[in-house]
């Protein structure tokens, strides 16, 4: 690891020598669920791409548990395509996929506040130093590689410990969805009542489901869907890229975690055949919120250079797909174009179903540990991490 990390340690990546243009096309550039016409709207199609929160490899943070790692580079690409994932996810819960970003202009304290999950320290609920203490629950040593799936399952985790969001993560197994586990798990009682951040009594989510899918829930809480898939054996099955690049157009998308082996990408749309990707192999120096202002200096977040892009066949086949439903009513639009997009191919990509399969075991929507320390304080200590239940990481890309 020492070899690795000096390695990587001083290492700044410029993309802009080699970045090639977007073509002189007409076709449609997709971009997270919306579209742009490359040939006119190119301008606004990069201010789009810019907007999306960017974290790299950094440099020069406290040591991970104390004695780790002061770098992630190297090893730490798919946690920062996660963060990238999930900070998409918490952009629209707070400022909807329209807001925009632009250098140096005054944001709204709900964005400083989203990017402060994410800085480099211990106490950030979503930091690298939180990703990989919980990835040891996980069956990952600290500084070792992660795939999709294991991303998928400590965002899961961390996310009960985060209050102001309030996300509920569903983490399909499988390649299922199921719409029964999701809205009992999305579900709650409305503010005001004692139990408003539980799950709804059984007789309460039975009463929702007698009522059939038109009967609002009485409060929705916002929804990450993930979908780990493996779309293949050594290289992506053709048969699927047409369901794949569907759900880039869904307005639901957070777009899909994947890339090559040990070398893993934020997808966040297409043109053609070639998926359009934010790459997280730059290493930059550790950014921490301003001991003045409390604020962060939010320069090094955003990619301001054109994305690059890789034809969709050289996409390993392990990914995983990231959807964001704030609404119950989006859950349904969500269901409804899987229907008409996904199930509509004879080999499907992954399944909706509506009932929980009888054969799996019953479905119990996370719940935060019973514990009396913050979330940060209880996976800074490594031994409480038996509390959760390791979950099988079968997706993971192939180590050649």
């Amino acid at each position: 690891m020492e070899s690795v990390m000096s390695k990587y340690e001083n290492q700044i990546t410029i993309f802009t020598d080699y970045l090639e243009e977007f073509p002189d096309t007409d076709e449609l550039v997709w971009i997270l669920g919306k579209q742009h016409l490359l040939k006119t709207e190119k301008s606004k199609l990069l201010s789009d791409i810019s907007a999306r929160l960017w974290f790299t490899y950094r440099r020069k943070f406290s040591p991970i548990g104390g004695t780790g790692p002061s770098s992630d580079a190297g090893w730490g690409c798919m946690l920062r395509c996660g963060q990238m994932m999930l900070a998409q996810a918490l952009i629209c819960r707070h400022l909807g996929r329209d807001w925009n970003w632009e250098k140096q202009k005054e944001q709204p304290k709900e964005y400083q506040r989203i990017l402060q999950c994410f800085l480099d320290r211990k106490d950030c609920c979503y930091s690298i130093h939180q990703m990989a203490q919980m990835g040891v629950g996980e069956g990952k040593s600290i500084g070792e590689w992660f795939g999709p799936n294991t991303v998928a399952q400590v965002l899961k985790k961390l996310a009960l410990f985060d209050e102001w969001n309030s996300l509920a993560v569903y983490v399909s197994m499988d390649n299922t969805v199921v719409i029964e586990d999701i809205k009992k798990m999305c579900c709650v009682l409305p503010v005001g009542a004692d139990t408003v951040d539980e799950s709804p009594p059984d007789s309460l989510t039975a009463s929702h489901q007698s009522q059939g899918p038109s009967a609002p829930c009485p409060a929705w809480k916002p929804l990450l869907l993930i979908v780990p898939l493996r779309l293949g054996i050594n290289q992506i099955n053709p048969v699927y890229i047409e369901a794949f690049k569907e759900c880039f157009k869904m307005p639901q998308s957070l777009g899909a975690l994947g890339g090559k082996p040990n070398n893993a990408y934020y997808f966040i749309g297409f043109l053609g055949d070639e998926l359009i990707f934010l790459d997280p192999h730059t290493t930059q120096t550790f950014v921490d919120t301003s001991e003045e202002s409390g604020l962060v200096d939010d320069q090094t977040f955003h990619c301001l250079q054109s994305p690059q892009r890789m034809s969709i066949l050289n996409l390993d086949p392990s990914v995983a797909l990231g959807f964001f439903c704030k609404e119950e009513k989006d859950f349904d639009n969500w269901c409804s174009l899987v229907q008409k997009e996904i199930l509509k191919e004879n080999l499907r990509m992954f399944e909706l179903v509506q009932k929980h399969p009888a054969h799996w075991p019953p479905f119990v929507p996370p719940a935060k540990p019973e514990v009396t320390t913050t979330g940060a304080e209880f996976i800074d200590s490594t031994e409480h991490l038996e509390d959760f239940d390791l979950e099988e990481d079968f997706e993971i890309l192939s180590v050649r």
